[in-house]
């Protein structure tokens, strides 16, 4: 099979499409057809072995072996990255019993990665190393790739902000792959949006249902924040500026603030099934930028470094 092998840490150069060994499921494994991933931020990060830390010590150093533990030092263990996939079962496992052959499913795949390939296994059971879910029948399987990744995260912060109908919610990086989500969330759950972005994306964010939006590049936005119940930073440590660090403090009282650098949630495939009843009833829609098939993916990792993706950029795998 086709694939695109990371043999060691670096530029997007270190991508190399090689053929492969196809994988057989394990027993409580599901063997899945990939039809569609998708270049993320943390595919860059995992890429490059790069924390996004300004304060880089103690944390950034503490956070780097964490990563290397977990994924690699020198290089990945797995050199088939990609964290979020969509595509067809093929086969399963004797012991998995939650899908069958022929299901179309998406999702994350976490630390075992491997969606960038035409095939990969992923258990059938929610852990670190992934979780899936059918797919919803209204999208494509690009669509699907682009939420799994934005669904499972924008969903788990936005309900660690517990937030209500009628409560002020600010959601800084609203036009980036969480971001575009995580605005449609918010406004599902009948609150006031305001989104931060920058001035190219302000008429994107307003269309995904933002009530207010905030220019950060222009010095004067800063005068423009109010007191919010939730303010959900969804870029983390890629990127600051004056108006970041006021949001940090724009809380009324009891407001809380999130941040994605905050921890690593835990997959769980009922943010997906939720996510499945939001987009069959039109209140979600995938946010994608640019589309590249897989040979390309080397193209695609230089464009996300640059930093300026609208929500998504997606990857076909024919």
């Amino acid at each position: 099979m086709k694939a695109i092998v990371c043999t060691k840490y670096g530029s997007p150069d270190v991508l190399q499409l090689r053929e492969v060994e196809k994988p057989i499921p394990k027993d409580n494994e599901v063997l899945i057809r990939v039809r569609a991933t998708a270049v993320t931020a943390s595919d860059c990060i995992i890429r490059k072995f790069k924390i996004p830390v300004r304060r880089w010590f103690p944390k950034g150093l503490f956070m780097e072996l964490m990563m290397g533990f977990v994924i690699g030092f020198g290089k990945p263990r797995n050199p088939i990255l990609g964290l979020v996939l969509s595509g067809g079962i093929e086969s399963v496992g004797k012991d998995a019993t939650r899908f069958k052959k022929g299901d179309q499913v998406y999702g994350f795949t976490g630390y075992s990665f491997g969606a960038y390939a035409e095939y990969t296994c992923l258990s059938e059971k929610d852990s670190p190393r992934g979780c899936l879910a059918i797919k919803p029948t209204t999208i494509s399987h690009e669509e699907a790739a682009a939420l799994s990744y934005a669904g499972i995260l924008a969903t788990h912060f936005v309900k660690k902000g517990n937030i209500q109908s009628g409560q002020r919610v600010l959601i800084y990086g609203a036009s980036g792959a969480i971001g575009t989500t995580a605005v449609q969330l918010a406004k599902y759950y009948g609150t006031e949006v305001t989104g931060v972005c920058s001035t190219t994306n302000l008429e994107l964010v307003k269309s995904l249902g933002a009530d207010k939006v905030i220019d950060y590049t222009q010095e004067e936005s800063i005068h423009e924040l109010e007191l919010y119940d939730f303010v959900l930073d969804t870029v983390g440590e890629f990127k600051s500026s004056r108006l970041k660090e006021h949001s940090r403090k724009a809380l009324r009282k009891n407001g809380k603030y999130a941040s994605v650098d905050d921890e690593d949630p835990k997959l769980r495939s009922e943010y997906l099934v939720l996510l499945n009843e939001l987009i069959e009833a039109g209140h979600v829609k995938a946010v994608i930028d640019r589309q590249y098939p897989l040979e390309q993916i080397v193209e695609a990792h230089r464009y996300v470094d640059r930093g300026h993706k609208k929500g998504n950029v997606v990857i076909t795998v024919k």
